[in-house]
């Protein structure tokens, strides 16, 4: 399979000089001189979808943008770089090697939207990429570059949930990560609230502040939220047109994916290619394929969708193909489990990442979650019983009642689909002839360091409150419900573990 070079280049680019004097640029070039609207058509009809996990597509999001914008105050363009997927590292590894395309990406949609900010909405502890982002800035800044749109970075906490676009909104007001009812078109940043007198901006609720609307006199802005790696494929569709976009990729699925592959292959690593590549080649051409002597058992695209079995590894790599074998291509993070991988300590592992991580506002999302945790780590150590497993059917199938977010959403698909298309790894537990195991580290990645993933141990000891305590307080995130936290994230030192020590742990 040829390399495809139009979001990760080949090389780092160190300098806005050196972006400059590669063709860096002209997509916004281009960008100041036409009409917005212009712009907002052209990323329509290019098809670019957002790459962020739900596939939702681009030109349509800006669209909204601008028919709920506010004429008093502006639009907010903010740059999801809070990458946490258990499996992917597609957006840090942009980063690192150029950021400029991806701020490029963000100048011109605050141009399509008539926005006069644009905020890098990034994790503390993702040092280099920070540095990286705010060297760009401030070289686009002293150059006159970024115009009059002013530029920030905002340095969040580690929790997954600060991914999700609403609850990143949250984080940047200052408050708890926890996903709003309303979406980003309706309720940005700068709520009306927020100037109003004697009203602490913790407080500020839905309830609270004005939405955005396609009304003329209103307050509210909306926010633009786009992932990194959509926003970098946006200069040059700008620049060269949408039909030069569309030139590789399928019809629904239009374009390249960064992908990520982890796991039990040779090698991981992170790769540009065409959509619609089928995954075993993808999984070949990035991971180099299974372990000399083994098989693929599984593929898991993160924790937002079901798993693919072995004999769906020929599917096309693209929305419409792999949603329609039962599972999805996510934020295009594939982790490979072989033969030797026992999926019951997957469930279990999943399960706890995804209980762990639940906010608490949804009472099935974070009890149900955490009893399906429980009940799959005892049926991981092959302690349950056929009571026991009507019990987690029945979890599973509840967990996702009156979600607010999507989390819960995944849970249920990870879950049903490995009770569902992998029944004899279960079973076996249950008929007590499959060896105790402990959950499988589901966790977020750090680093891939010379072909070798490392995953964030440390997650390990994580506690349903988002404390490192070594005892579950028994308290929610959500208690924290209204209070402020901006600039005191708390931040436990991260334990680098390498993925195939994780892997051999499991087969122990």
């Amino acid at each position: 399979m040829r390399p495809v070079r139009r979001v990760l280049f080949a090389d780092t680019i160190d300098s806005l000089d050196e972006y400059l004097a590669r063709r860096g640029g002209e997509g916004l070039t281009a960008a100041r001189k036409v009409d917005p609207m212009i712009l907002i058509e052209t990323l329509e009809a290019s098809g670019l979808r957002g790459r962020g996990g739900a596939g939702f597509p681009t030109g349509r999001k800006w669209r909204t943008m601008v028919e709920n914008r506010s004429f008093r105050v502006g639009t907010t363009v903010v740059v999801n770089g809070a990458e946490g997927e258990p499996g992917t590292f597609k957006d840090r590894s942009i980063l690192r090697q150029n950021p400029y395309h991806v701020l490029e990406g963000a100048l011109i949609a605050a141009l399509a939207v008539g926005a006069d900010r644009v905020i890098f909405g990034l994790k503390r502890s993702f040092e280099r990429e920070v540095a990286r982002v705010r060297t760009a800035m401030q070289e686009a800044e002293a150059s006159g570059w970024s115009g009059d749109i002013a530029l920030e970075v905002f340095e969040g906490p580690d929790e997954y949930l600060y991914g999700e676009e609403t609850a990143l909104l949250e984080a940047i007001d200052g408050r708890y990560p926890f996903p709003r009812l309303a979406p980003p078109y309706r309720r940005g940043l700068r709520s009306a609230a927020e100037r109003h007198a004697g009203t602490p901006v913790g407080l500020t609720s839905a309830a609270r502040v004005d939405m955005a609307g396609p009304q003329v006199e209103q307050d509210a802005p909306p926010a633009l939220i786009d992932n990194v790696e959509t926003l970098a494929n946006v200069p040059r569709i700008i620049s060269r047109g949408a039909d030069w976009f569309r030139n590789v990729g399928t019809k629904e699925s239009p374009g390249t994916i960064v992908c990520t592959i982890t796991g039990s292959t040779q090698r991981h690593g992170v790769a540009e290619v065409m959509m619609g590549t089928p995954l075993r080649q993808v999984i070949d051409t990035i991971g180099g394929g299974a372990r000399p002597g083994h098989e693929i058992k599984a593929v898991m695209p993160g924790v937002a969708n079901g798993l693919i079995s072995a004999a769906h590894l020929d599917t096309p790599v693209c929305y419409e193909d792999l949603n329609a074998i039962g599972s999805g291509l996510g934020s295009g993070g594939f982790i490979v489990f072989d033969e030797t991988v026992d999926l019951t300590a997957v469930a279990a592992g999943v399960s706890r990442f995804l209980g762990v991580e639940s906010c608490g506002q949804c009472t099935p999302c974070k009890q149900g979650g955490l009893k399906i945790s429980k009940l799959f780590g005892d049926l991981s150590r092959s302690e349950s019983n056929l009571r026991s497993y009507a019990a987690l059917e029945s979890s599973v199938a509840a967990v996702a009642d009156s979600a607010r977010c999507y989390l819960a959403h995944q849970h249920e698909a990870v879950m049903r689909s490995i009770m569902e298309h992998f029944p004899a790894d279960l079973q076996a537990h249950l008929d007590g002839v499959a060896p105790s195991q402990e959950p499988y580290l589901v966790a977020e990645l750090l680093d891939i360091v010379d072909g070798e993933a490392v995953l964030d141990a440390h997650f390990a000891d994580k506690q349903p409150d988002w404390s490192f305590d070594e005892v579950f307080s028994g308290k929610l995130p959500a208690d924290h419900l209204g209070q402020g936290r901006h600039g005191d994230w708390s931040f436990k030192p991260r334990e680098w573990a390498s993925l195939p020590d994780v892997v051999e742990r499991e087969r122990r």
